[in-house]
């Protein structure tokens, strides 16, 4: 079995774009390897569960083949969510068959007790858990930066890990356990290669803590997961996707192991949404969605819509989705995985963002790891001040947001942040990372 000490600081010496150019010659193909589009994953996010029940039943009457349950409290529910209790997950869920689409739970608090409360449901209804596609979102420093507070401290969070995937294990269910989630960070301001350097911090976080449970690396990696952002540029978008690869293997290199693929899920960025114009942000979502999944990302969130329900009720859900199929099925952006030019062009864009994520990952292996880091305000600092230059370039005109400053088509409330409550509980405090809007830079 691999040992603690083959993942600590040395491991991960500082790499050139040459280097990442070799890497890439060295790699199994990005693109082209799946026989399947990816996985169209809807959002369960009503507060009310036996209405989210009815959203979510019609979703996959309509094509979704993947729903991800996002609960109050999470980093990523704007200000909505499901209720956080094993009822409301349980009625959620009624109706739906669960090992004909692929589940999700949302990074949220009370990530620990949902995946029990999921194992629970799969048990009652005496499902076959190796039948079912399932990822249990547990990711501790995602949740940490986007509410500002854990509910124990870092030592005891490590210490009590090993007993909670001890757990897992016990149930059988195949499935990524622990996320990487960068979502949190791209939505405060994070460029692509922070976003990158911080979740790749965290994956390797989670492999010192399978390491610590005593469980073989080996088997540790297919449940690892990671979540990323998706921006309607798409070719940074499709680069952040083969890059997030290419620096995932390298990591496994490095410890000693054969590089398996990375298991990635991408849901549409809320900062690139505009709250007086829902039909371009539908555009920017299906755009946003299509980059992701051509450049091979397994499972990804079309989310259209604002915080406001007047903006993400059924009928743009339902042309959010729609849009999503066309892009899939008929407008052929699936083929672009199968395509041995795809990628081609963005070579060199993805080895600058291998080079610029993995310095930032080291940069945070120096502070201690990802945890430490954002409990000392560093991966912060980083993040606010690329929103400062993001924010600037926008407001100068530098780069554009169509529709940013259109009075017309507005449907219901306007987009606001949904910031989550301020904190109750905790242990352990920070500086909390809330969601903005390009468009506040611009209005």
């Amino acid at each position: 079995m691999t040992t603690a000490g083959l993942i600590g600081e040395n491991t991960f010496p500082a790499l050139d774009r040459a280097a990442w150019a070799r890497v890439a010659d060295a790699s199994a193909p990005s693109v082209g390897l799946a026989d399947a589009p990816w996985t169209l994953v809807q959002r369960v996010d009503d507060p009310d569960p036996v209405r989210a029940n009815i959203q979510a039943r019609d979703d996959v009457a309509n094509g979704a083949t993947g729903l991800s349950l996002v609960f109050e409290g999470a980093p990523n529910a704007f200000g909505y969510g499901l209720p956080a209790r094993q009822d409301a997950l349980s009625a959620a869920l009624a109706g739906i068959d669960l090992d004909r689409v692929h589940l999700r739970i949302d990074v949220h608090p009370s990530s620990r007790a949902s995946a029990d409360w999921l194992a629970a449901l799969i048990a009652s209804r005496r499902a076959d858990p190796t039948r079912l596609s399932i990822s249990f979102g547990i990711d501790p420093a995602a949740t940490f930066a986007g509410t500002g507070r854990l509910r124990m401290s870092i030592e005891a969070l490590r210490a009590s890990m090993p007993q909670s995937m001890a757990h897992f294990f016990a149930i059988g269910v195949p499935g990524v356990l622990l996320e990487a989630d960068g979502r949190v960070f791209h939505n405060a301001g994070a460029t692509a290669a922070q976003e990158l350097g911080i979740v790749i911090a965290a994956a390797v976080s989670h492999l010192r803590l399978f390491e610590e449970a005593r469980q073989a690396l080996v088997h540790a990696v297919p449940h690892i997961g990671f979540a990323i952002a998706a921006e309607q540029d798409q070719v940074e978008t499709a680069a952040k996707v083969l890059a997030l690869r290419k620096l995932w293997s390298e990591v496994q290199r490095r410890s000693h192991l054969v590089p398996a693929r990375a298991s990635i899920h991408a849901e549409t960025s809320f900062r690139m949404m505009t709250g007086r114009n829902s039909a371009l942000n539908r555009i920017r979502a299906v755009l946003a969605a299509a980059g992701a999944g051509a450049a091979g990302a397994d499972t990804v969130s079309v989310v259209p819509h604002s915080a406001a329900r007047g903006l993400s009720g059924p009928a743009a859900r339902r042309q959010a989705l729609e849009g999503h199929l066309v892009a899939v099925y008929e407008a052929g952006a699936d083929r672009l995985r199968a395509s041995p030019a795809c990628g081609t062009d963005l070579a060199d864009l993805v080895d600058l963002l291998c080079e610029e994520a993995w310095d930032e990952f080291r940069r945070i292996e120096a502070e201690s790891g990802v945890l430490r880091s954002i409990a000392a305000g560093h991966v912060q600092k980083r993040v606010l001040a690329s929103r400062a230059e993001l924010e600037a370039a926008y407001a100068s005109g530098a780069r554009r947001l169509i529709g940013a400053r259109d009075p017309h088509e507005v449907e219901g409330e306007m987009l606001e942040a949904g910031r989550p409550s301020p904190p109750e509980d905790g242990v352990i405090f920070c500086e909390r990372l809330d969601p903005f809007r390009l468009e506040e830079a611009v209005s």
